[in-house]
């Protein structure tokens, strides 16, 4: 409770409201009491951002990859970079509150209109992921689009790729792996880009596999 000091046109001392009241050397102040400041980590801050670091985790290790898959969804104000961002979090991230991941048969590291493939099977042989898809030709699909293949390692937290890996018509492609991989798990995946490099396919998850 404020105490008035000379009337109601003097000084008070005390807190009335948000006002405090006090003197110093004979000279009555006020002051404002300091806003209250809301916790800014409520759960759902949390958890969005939990939500971009699981995402920018794997993304940052494609960057190239991504200018290439996501080119088309680039505009004067997003960036391919992060379109393939915007795209992930809200596809491709699962989990709850500080438990996240990524879904990684969801990820997409290319999306375009370009045709895809079908029958795809892939495996690991001797340091090397081998992708197979079968030769149908459909929609726009051109035997000379170029096929692009990647290979991502959660543990440690690293992607090799290759953006031109062979053409369409070839129906397989190979990828080198890192023999410090061995070992570890990766996740994989094939796009194609038309001979121009211009025009892109959405991505297809080959799989996970042991590397040995």
């Amino acid at each position: 409770m404020g105490t008035l000091k000379k009337g109601v046109f003097g000084g008070f001392s005390g807190k009335v409201g948000n006002v405090v009241g006090a003197s110093w050397k004979g000279i009555d102040y006020i002051r404002s009491m300091p806003s209250k400041v809301n916790d800014p980590k409520t759960k759902s801050q949390v958890k969005q951002r939990s939500r971009f670091l699981v995402a920018m985790d794997f993304l940052r290790t494609i960057t190239p990859f991504l200018r290439i898959g996501f080119q088309s969804h680039a505009n004067g104000r997003m960036t391919a970079f992060n379109a393939a961002m915007s795209y992930n979090m809200k596809f491709a991230v699962k989990g709850e509150y500080q438990v996240v991941g990524l879904d990684y048969p969801n990820v997409l590291v290319s999306r375009g209109s370009l045709s895809a493939v079908s029958g795809t099977s892939a495996e690991i042989v001797v340091d090397e992921l081998l992708v197979n898809w079968e030769a149908g030709m459909q929609g726009n699909a051109k035997s000379d689009d170029i096929a692009m293949v990647l290979a991502y390692n959660p543990l440690k937290r690293e992607s090799v790729y290759d953006l031109n890996a062979g053409k369409r018509a070839i129906t397989k492609a190979n990828l080198s792996l890192p023999p410090a991989w061995k070992g570890d798990a990766v996740e994989t995946y094939l796009a194609f880009k038309t001979a121009d490099g211009t025009v892109v396919s959405d991505s297809i998850y080959t799989g996970r596999y042991l590397v040995y």
